[in-house]
Order: C-alpha cells, then sequence, then structure tokens
C-alpha cells in the first residue's frame, strides 16, 4: 500500500516531508490485490462474463414463444399433440403484449441457429489473437458489442422482421464466441496449476447460470414489466453494458501488466509458475498447427466436445419451444422449468469437481480415467433422459423430471471435457478451445435447424425422431473420446518444441 503515498514538501513545513495520499489508487488496491486476491476479482468478473454473454444468447428461445402466432395443430392427429392448459389458453389475453408475427417452424430454426453461424467462423481467430496480444478487450468487447446488439433488437426487429432479427444475432455471435477460448487464455494466465480447477470451473460455470437467467428472468420480465417480451431485450442489453466498466478498470490481461496488485500475490504467481512453460509470465511463439492438426488426442477432445455440445445446443435452443408448443406449459411455468436443469446442471459440475479430486487424490483412476469416465456420463446420460422424455409422452412430471436429470448429469462436462484443453497445452489452451469449441458448436447450427426441419406441427413423434438423432450423436462422439482422448500434455506445448531445428540427413 506504501505506493499510495507520496513525500511532499510543503508551505508550512518545507524542511520535513508531508506524505499524500493518492486517494484513487488506495481504493484501487482495496478492491484490486490487498483486501480480495486480484485473480479473484479476475475470476468473478469473468465468471459474470460468461453468464451475462451466455443469458444474451439464451433469451431468445424463450422469448420466441411470445414473438410469434402459436401454430394451428388442429389437423394433426389428437394422439400426438397435447391438450392445452387452462393457464396456456388465458396465455394470449394477458401475456401477449407486444407486436407478434407469423414465423413458421422452418424461419424459427433459423432464427435461433443465426447466433450460431458467427459464433463458430470466429473463435480460432479469437483464441489466436488472445494468446498472442491478450484476452482483456477481446473479452470485453465479447459482451459490450452484443449488449448493444441486444438493447436495440426490438427496433430492428420492427423494422427489418426475421431477416434484421437473423442479421444481428449473427453479429452477436460474431462478437460472444471471443468469451470460451479468450476465457480459457486469460485462466491459464490467472491461475496456477493447482488452482485451474477451482479457478476454471468457477469462471466456466458462467455458462451455465447465463440460461438460467436467460430463461427465468424473460419469464418474469414479460408479465410483469407491461411492455411484453421488447423488455427483455432492454433489460439484458443494459446489463451487459454496465458490466463492461468494472471489467475495464478493474482487470487485466495477467498479474505482471496490473498496476495494482499487491506484491504477495506477484510474488505468488512467479513462484508457482516458475520454471513452467505458462505464457502468464512470457511471450509464446505461434501455436504448432501442424502437430496440433496431426494429434489424434486433440481431435478426440474436439469430437468428444462436440457430442456433448449438441444436447446442450438441443436443449438451449429447444427445451422453451417443447415446453410450450407441445407439453403446453405456460409462460411463467415454462421459464421456471427451462431453467431449473441449468440450475442442477451447475450444482453437479460443482460436484462432479469435488468427485474428480476425491477419486485422484485416492488415486483410483488416472487423470486420463477421470476425464473419460465424467466425459461419459455427461453425454450419454442427458442424450438418454432426452429420449425418456420423448417417451414420455404428454406426462408434464415424467418429461420435467427426465429434461432435470439429463441436464444435471451434463455438469459433469467441466471437470472433463472443457478442461480437456488445459491438460493438452496449457500454453495453448485458446487456440485448442477456439478451434474445439468453433466444430463443437456446430451443433447449434444444425440442432435447431434439424428440429425447425422436423417438428413443422409441433407432434411428439417429430421431437422423438430428432432427439433420437441426438442420442446417436452422443453414442459416436463419446466412443471416440474414450477410445482416443488423453489428459497427457502434448510435446508440443513446449515453446521450445516449435523452436528445435528440423533434422537434415545428409548422404
Amino acid at each position: 500500500m506504501s505506493a499510495c503515498y507520496r513525500l511532499e514538501k510543503t508551505a508550512v513545513s518545507k524542511r520535513r516531508p508531508v506524505a499524500r495520499i493518492n486517494k484513487r489508487c488506495l481504493i484501487m488496491q482495496m478492491f484490486s490485490g490487498l483486501v480480495v486476491p486480484q485473480r479473484w476479482i479476475f475470476a468473478t468478473l469473468a465468471f459474470l462474463a460468461l453468464a451475462i454473454g451466455n443469458a444474451m444468447r439464451a433469451i431468445l428461445s424463450i422469448t420466441i414463444t411470445e414473438m410469434v402466432v402459436p401454430i394451428n395443430s388442429t389437423q394433426v392427429p389428437t394422439d400426438e399433440t397435447c391438450p392445452s392448459s387452462s393457464v396456456h389458453v388465458s396465455k394470449n389475453v394477458t401475456v401477449k403484449i407486444g407486436t407478434v408475427y407469423e414465423w413458421n417452424e422452418y424461419t424459427q430454426g433459423i432464427i435461433l441457429s443465426s447466433v450460431y453461424w458467427g459464433y463458430t467462423a470466429t473463435q480460432f481467430f479469437y483464441g489466436s489473437l488472445s494468446e498472442r496480444f491478450g484476452g482483456k478487450y477481446l473479452l470485453g468487447q465479447s459482451i459490450l458489442i452484443p449488449a448493444v446488439l441486444t438493447l436495440v433488437t426490438p427496433v430492428a426487429i420492427d423494422w427489418g422482421g426475421s431477416t434484421a432479427l437473423i442479421v444481428l444475432r449473427v453479429f452477436i455471435g460474431v462478437s460472444s464466441s471471443a468469451m470460451y477460448p479468450v476465457a480459457s487464455t486469460m485462466v491459464s494466465k490467472w491461475a496456477i496449476p493447482e488452482d485451474r480447477a477451482r479457478i476454471g470451473g468457477f469462471v466456466f460455470t458462467g455458462f451455465i447460470l447465463g440460461p438460467v437467467l436467460g430463461t427465468t428472468l424473460p419469464a418474469l420480465i414479460i408479465l410483469h414489466s407491461g411492455m411484453g417480451w421488447p423488455a427483455v431485450f432492454y433489460f439484458f442489453g443494459i446489463l451487459g453494458i454496465l458490466w463492461f466498466p468494472f471489467w475495464a478498470f478493474l482487470c487485466y490481461d495477467e498479474p505482471r501488466e496490473h498496476p495494482f496488485i499487491s506484491a504477495t500475490e506477484l510474488k505468488y504467481f512467479q513462484e508457482n509458475l516458475a520454471g513452467q512453460n505458462n505464457n502468464a509470465l512470457e511471450k509464446l511463439p505461434p501455436a504448432p498447427y501442424r502437430h496440433i492438426a496431426r494429434s489424434k488426442e486433440f481431435w478426440a477432445f474436439v469430437i468428444g466436445m462436440t457430442g456433448c455440445d449438441w444436447a446442450y445446443f438441443t436443449m438451449a435452443s429447444d427445451l422453451p419451444k417443447y415446453m410450450s408448443s407441445v407439453v403446453k406449459l405456460s409462460i411463467e411455468n415454462n421459464g421456471y422449468l427451462s431453467s431449473l436443469p441449468y440450475l442442477c446442471m451447475w450444482l453437479n459440475s460443482i460436484f462432479s469437481s469435488w468427485i474428480s479430486d476425491r477419486i485422484l487424490e485416492k488415486r483410483w483412476l488416472t487423470l486420463t480415467g477421470v476425464r473419460k469416465l465424467l466425459a461419459t456420463i455427461s453425454t450419454i446420460g442427458p442424450a438418454a433422459f432426452i429420449m425418456i422424455a420423448s417417451y414420455a409422452g404428454c406426462d408434464q412430471v415424467v418429461v420435467v423430471t427426465a429434461f432435470i436429470l439429463g441436464m444435471t448429469l451434463q455438469g459433469s462436462s467441466y471437470p472433463s471435457i472443457v478442461v480437456n484443453n488445459l491438460d493438452l497445452s496449457p500454453n495453448y489452451a485458446g487456440t485448442l478451445m477456439a478451434i474445439g469449441n468453433g466444430i463443437a458448436a456446430l451443433g447449434g447450427i444444425l440442432s435447431p435447424y434439424i428440429v425447425g426441419l422436423l417438428t413443422s406441427n409441433q407432434t411428439v413423434a417429430e421431437w422423438r425422431l430428432a432427439f433420437w438423432i441426438g442420442f446417436v450423436v452422443a453414442v459416436l462422439t463419446n466412443a471416440v473420446f474414450t477410445v482416443y482422448g488423453s489428459a497427457d500434455v502434448q510435446e508440443w506445448d513446449d515453446p521450445d518444441f516449435t523452436r528445435r531445428p528440423k533434422r537434415v540427413d545428409i548422404g
């Protein structure tokens, strides 16, 4: 704290210097390391970034149920549709305040998937940039720009209809695609190896909290704001804008760049990262893309993540629609019950992290074995329970219970597949996550699109076929990860590996 004091001579005492306090410096130090360790301030704001960013992506999945004219399914067989509840019938009178649009299921599928078009295309770009130049403002823009675009969404729809909404969602995807790879890069700088499970696990569970906020709050806002669905976009847009100043003033790319980090915490990083190939303390050469492309362990990570994400994207994009159009839940119950699976998923991610540590402490399995066990639970489990829900028909209790159990099991992906890139390459974790999550996010494009094509009449049988496709994807991708996956650091992670001269055979 001595850095916040400056000795000055005054007119009253020219011989004896007087200590002047830099109040701004003192306040910044209180909040940036001396009261709370800076690594946890970073973790908290990064956690909020992922939560808010993912919430802005998720809000449309439930808000769209109030933006469109309900499907008239009187011409389809009655044994394939569920009866409307009394609450659902009254919904048209009390809830749909904003303008409604006649978008068919195909158009809705395009709208829901459009955010992943840009999300998939630009992750590799952001991952590489964050490793070479730092991730502070890359992560900052991934929240600020989508927040501004979310704020103007109602006006854009009123002006350009579904086309304008699709364009906005594409640009939201382009900006927000920085979240995962950049956060992964920054976690590798702000967490020593022993803390990566705790800090990384905490930060990345923001992705789970996001859909909780993005499904619960829209229902409440629509019901009680008096403005209808446009208020949802205003609320989350303002929330993202308010987050940005805290991130800009309190967080930095790495410990050595932070002007107000305590000497004790800086020494903590220097001692625990000494002798390790970690880019928190030195600049890295470009990623060894040729060796990464030839690594079967890396491709097992990518394929495993694709299978895990397919079930996640199916639920994130289409669960509220299934609850509203097929099971016939009211908007209020839909919001609560669509968010409950994510809350259980978050709790299980914490429990699975603890179980993972216990298994490793007892040496019951290797780190690779733990990763594969939890990956199987988080991939096959949700797919199986989704199938159970599809065969439960109109039984709301069984359907909701199955979805909750399925999403709960998916929480096991966070101490397994989600952190596997850190296992393979702590130095190039951002690049690996950018490539892996970018390819896995194709599920976010394909899943809503396929569901939109298959469920034009919103019958149970149509949805069951869509869920069967997801189950097959889960089984096949998990088999690849189980056979070829690994938690061992790869040799190409060493920065010196890329600098070694090529061997030339003479004669």
